[in-house]
């Protein structure tokens, strides 16, 4: 019995892992792919995507992060023997609730565009909004093909279907971008040629799944045509409870984001400010929102590797491996955003020169780029939450992030402008993310800032400032200002100050060499530390 129950948390762990890359690989694409989308439609175009951009977001999170690990989880507790009758069951359950849930979304975007344009100051997104409506329907067939297959143990389909959605989404986006600038169509047609993209990496994705399940119905065919009872009432339960509250917990940024898309523009414009320029002015805050998101992924893929083998500890019920993991996720979370967010900040001018061809911005960018240090700790936090069975706990904390982001637009955006939205991101980010710490020490009883830990934490930023100063003043002192200057300026600064950041925090025995045999590349890290 112990060796099966081994067995099956081995494969949950791999199953995991799968996701976990795939997960990576989606979120890397989904934010480098708006570097070049932003240099092709300029700063402008670049507000008009991203004030709908969190619509498709939110979209993505529901069929990727929430309703698929519910169907898998409940599809994952039947019995063995009826656990493929019941899938087909539960399957067909959740497919009725999600096509009326996703219809109704559908229904309030398409004919409410107009309205909700209205309300974010700008009625040339009404088009873009009733584009992007379609990606609800696409929601139920996504969300519960991938729940089935997830609740079988085959991660292989989901996984596949998530990096073919980016690839054909983000190419069919730059492809179209492309065209219709060249042949000077506005800007809010190429915004909508944009979330004709994003329409199309949803079909894709089904097209893939459907090519899964096809072959799973026809392995399946007699098990799938056996009648079994199945109550409906816990699968209707558990999407519109649990599914939400998962959901909820992973759409911190996107929520963010769409705070920012109701209320700045609007709020310029109505401030006095031209719309041209409260457009530029909002497409250059923006930049700051793949920043965020490469410097979450780069920070979050190491301490997020770790969440597998505290489920695993849960499930054989290891205390001490369940803290020790859980220490370890947040250390590497606080250290890898620590690293990502100062080195981005001392860097911020050619990074944006570097991206997006000048360095307009810069000061608000700065800002935000010290957010990836708290949305990391905070993404992670609600991780190992998700894991230890508190999943409400982070949904509730990033509803309280949202109301104090929002609250702060009141109260920063009239003296501060686009820098006051940044600094709202930054304090309601350090919020939840400390929210959470608190509530994960609540629930475990670990002490999350050891001292043993500050130290090589300050000295390794320490040094990397001082390496980066160094390197600036004397690259800007023997070379111009051009943006190939810039590129290669970013490219030696990031390798130069993540090295000495990364090399002074393992020498310093921040990590043990066990500690670090669980992380990508541990073995190879572990050889700079003394013996």
């Amino acid at each position: 019995m112990n060796v099966q129950g081994d067995r099956h948390l081995l494969l949950v762990w791999k199953g995991a892992m799968i996701l976990t890359v795939a997960g990576v690989l989606t979120k890397i694409l989904s934010a480098a792919y708006r570097v070049p989308f932003q240099n092709i439609v300029g700063d402008v175009g670049f507000y008009i995507y991203q004030q709908v951009y969190p619509f498709y977001g939110v979209a993505i999170i529901l069929s990727t992060y929430g309703f698929p690990v519910i169907i898998s989880k409940l599809i994952a507790e039947q019995p063995d023997e009826n656990r493929e009758r019941a899938a087909w069951k539960i399957g067909k359950i959740s497919f009725s609730i999600l096509l009326i849930f996703g219809g109704t979304l559908f229904s309030i975007l398409y004919f409410g565009a107009e309205r909700i344009a209205r309300i974010m100051g700008d009625e040339g997104l009404t088009s873009l909004i009733r584009i992007v409506a379609f990606s609800f329907l696409l929601l139920p067939f996504v969300s519960v093909w991938r729940g089935m297959f997830q609740g079988s143990g085959n991660m292989t389909p989901t996984a596949v279907s998530q990096v073919s959605e980016q690839l054909i989404r983000v190419c069919t986006i730059l492809l179209l971008a492309i065209l219709l600038v060249r042949n000077d169509y506005s800007l809010y047609d190429v915004g909508a040629g944009a979330m004709v993209g994003s329409i199309a990496g949803g079909v894709a994705a089904i097209v893939v799944l459907c090519f899964f399940f096809q072959r799973y119905r026809r392995k399946n065919k007699q098990q799938n045509d056996s009648a079994i009872s199945f109550p409906s009432k816990p699968v209707v339960v558990a999407l519109l409870t649990q599914g939400f509250t998962i959901c909820i917990s992973s759409l911190l940024l996107i929520f963010f984001q769409m705070v920012d898309s109701f209320t700045i523009y609007a709020w310029l414009v109505e401030s006095g400010t031209s719309e041209d320029a409260a457009k530029r002015l909002k497409g250059i805050y923006d930049r700051g929102q793949p920043l965020i998101q490469l410097g979450t992924v780069v920070a979050t893929a190491f301490s997020l590797s770790l969440v597998p083998f505290i489920t695993m500890a849960k499930g054989k019920q290891l205390d001490k491996e369940i803290k020790d993991k859980v220490k370890l996720s947040i250390r590497v979370s606080i250290a890898i955003g620590t690293g990502a967010s100062v080195g981005l900040a001392w860097l911020i001018q050619p990074v944006n020169k570097m991206l997006f061809s000048n360095i307009n911005g810069s000061e608000v960018l700065f800002v935000l780029g010290l957010s990836i240090l708290f949305s990391s700790i905070a993404l992670t936090a609600a991780a190992i939450l998700q894991g230890l069975g508190h999943a409400h706990l982070p949904a509730l904390y990033v509803v309280i992030g949202i109301g104090i982001k929002l609250g702060l637009h009141y109260i920063l955006l009239p003296t501060f402008s686009t820098m006051g939205a940044a600094i709202s991101t930054l304090l309601a980010s350090a919020i939840v993310a400390f929210g959470l710490l608190f509530e994960i020490k609540r629930k475990t009883g670990i002490v999350i800032f050891e001292k043993t830990y500050v130290y090589p934490i300050f000295v390794s930023v320490g040094a990397m400032s001082v390496l980066l100063i160094l390197f600036l003043q004397g690259s800007n002192w023997f070379v111009g200002t051009s943006r190939l200057f810039a590129t290669g300026q970013s490219l030696v600064g990031v390798i130069l100050g993540g090295s000495a950041f990364l090399l002074l925090l393992i020498k310093s025995n921040y990590f043990t060499k066990t500690e670090l045999s669980f992380l990508p590349l541990g073995s190879k890290l572990s050889k700079l530390i003394k013996q």
